[in-house]
């Protein structure tokens, strides 16, 4: 049995057998799996905003955005001996947690995410094998990448496998 790989919030990481990797509390937020079936290595990096043009910092986090977050993922992975033309995406997350009377773009967060993510994933030219995002429920995932399964367990609806 390996060990869990966690990932946090505006975190990423790898992981390869025997190994899972894991982020949990995906509300807006979106998870984003990338992995190389060949070399049985896998990223997950757990986007929260889309756009890092939004950040307030000299510095900011790659992690915490879909533009800068997926290529710095794609880069820790070509580190580990993926292949970029293997590459393929599975992505998760992006609900609308809150209701809100009003329709302000900035309460479409989560919708947001997904939009971007599915933008950045299409420039790198990484296709997105499964997803499971929108609705209003969070979500934890769970990606093995001896198997290329990922597992969502979303609150009050159980668990997946995509």
């Amino acid at each position: 049995m390996g060990k869990v790989v966690k990932v946090g919030i505006a975190q990423m990481g790898v992981a390869k057998p025997p190994d899972t990797i894991r982020t949990s509390g995906l509300g807006s937020c979106v998870g984003v799996v990338l992995y190389d079936e060949t070399k049985k290595v896998a990223g997950l990096v757990h986007i929260m905003l889309p756009d890092s043009s939004l950040s307030r910092s000299e510095t900011p986090n790659i992690a915490k955005f879909a533009d800068t977050g997926i290529k710095g993922l794609e880069e820790m992975l070509l580190k580990e001996g993926a292949q970029k033309c293997r590459l393929k995406a599975k992505i998760a997350g992006g609900a609308q947690m809150f209701q809100f009377s009003s329709s302000k773009e900035i309460m479409r967060i989560g919708q947001r995410n997904v939009e971007a993510v599915k933008r950045v994933l299409k420039e790198l030219g990484i296709p997105i094998i499964a997803e499971d995002t929108g609705g209003s429920s969070g979500r934890t995932i769970e990606f093995n990448p001896a198997t290329g399964k990922l597992m969502i367990r979303t609150v009050n609806q159980g668990v997946n496998e995509i």
